[in-house]
């Protein structure tokens, strides 16, 4: 029997003890954090956008009085990890929990996504795709990382295989891929994007180069992209990891469609990275995936109480940052072992001819 299975069961043992029995109650146990908060909205935004812009004014500063590039890339790792947190304010934006009101969190989404070059609209449109359809086997392919299954991979061209694994090279996937999907990719409209999203696509865009016209009038174009461009870059290689990681790690779940539920598949089909209280206040909270795929609307500054006064969410065992780096060399879901694999553990299976 697999970890996973057994951890669903234990869950929904433990729940039988709180009274707890269906799915449905856990959802009603979980409804109550999903309150969002002004004066803890506002509070966030203070020690998030304050230190990231007082940051990059001090990276104009050294920049501009011609002080040594290193200082500057050394300003640019805390100020990536303040981009990386109002990326996660973004977020919470996108799922309507941030603030009280939905207007006020489409102009808050609209100005972090802004300052993330992510437009908030499209975005949005396909991480709910992402939701809905995260740890279904048969709905892969929105906003998710590409995973094959083993036979998939083995039943695969020579050229898709190839493609696959150039793809999954961590060099690839945690360097250069998250600068292109920001910086390019996200500067075109999703597959499938409807006119509302297409149009936040293009306002995002114009406002990006209202903002960098105006920074290189002032600054130079060279001086802001020696700020902006480590700091975009470190921020885009962080979420990708986070990201990836959230769902990419060996005790995960992936099902077919016909045993597929969304509960199930928050609980076994997301993590709960338990990192360094810094980190994890950097990333608000973030770590708690298993919670966020359970009631995406609670707010990131709730989730560690819902965590802390719930006990079927405790099951969950916790992927440590060591362990997790373990997830870099699992890159194939096996259907039989209900697991993922690496690409050594299948490297003498024959390939499968279609």
């Amino acid at each position: 029997m697999s970890q996973q299975v057994t951890r669903f069961e234990m869950l929904a043992s433990l729940s039988s003890d709180n009274k707890q029995s269906t799915r449905e109650d856990l959802i009603q146990a979980v409804s109550k954090y999903a309150q969002a908060d002004y004066r803890k909205a506002f509070w966030q935004i203070l020690n998030t956008f304050v230190p990231y812009l007082a940051l990059w004014a001090l990276m104009v500063f050294f920049v501009l009085q011609g002080f040594s590039y290193w200082i500057t890339l050394l300003l640019a790792i805390p100020a990536s990890g303040f981009l990386v947190r109002i990326f996660i304010l973004f977020h919470d934006c996108c799922h309507g929990a941030f603030f009280p009101s939905r207007k006020a969190n489409r102009l808050l989404g609209y100005i972090a996504g802004i300052m993330a070059f992510t437009p908030f609209e499209d975005w949005q449109r396909t991480h709910v795709i992402h939701h809905s359809a995260s740890g279904d086997l048969d709905r892969r392919g929105v906003g998710d990382i590409w995973t094959l299954t083993v036979d998939e991979y083995l039943g695969a061209s020579s050229l898709k295989r190839f493609s696959y694994r150039f793809f999954r090279n961590p060099l690839l996937l945690f360097g250069i891929i998250p600068t292109v999907l920001f910086l390019i990719l996200q500067r075109f409209p999703s597959h499938g994007a409807k006119k509302r999203e297409r149009d936040s696509v293009i306002f995002t865009n114009i406002a990006l180069a209202v903002i960098i016209t105006v920074m290189s009038l002032t600054l130079g174009f060279q001086n802001y992209l020696l700020i902006q461009l480590p700091i975009i870059i470190m921020a885009a290689s962080a979420g990708m990891w986070l990201f990836y990681v959230q769902h990419q790690y060996e005790d995960v779940c992936w099902m077919r469609h016909e045993s597929w539920d969304l509960t199930r598949a928050g609980l076994e089909g997301s993590s709960y990275y338990k990192l360094p209280k810094v980190l994890q206040w950097i990333v608000g909270n973030i770590g708690l995936h298993h919670i966020h795929h359970v009631k995406a609307n609670i707010p990131n500054y709730n989730l560690q109480r819902c965590y802390n006064e719930i006990e079927a969410l405790q099951i969950a065992t916790p992927l440590t940052l060591r362990k997790s780096l373990k997830s870099l060399w699992l890159n194939l879901w096996d259907e039989q072992k209900q697991k993922l694999v690496s690409f050594r553990s299948i490297k003498m299976l024959p390939r499968i001819k279609n």
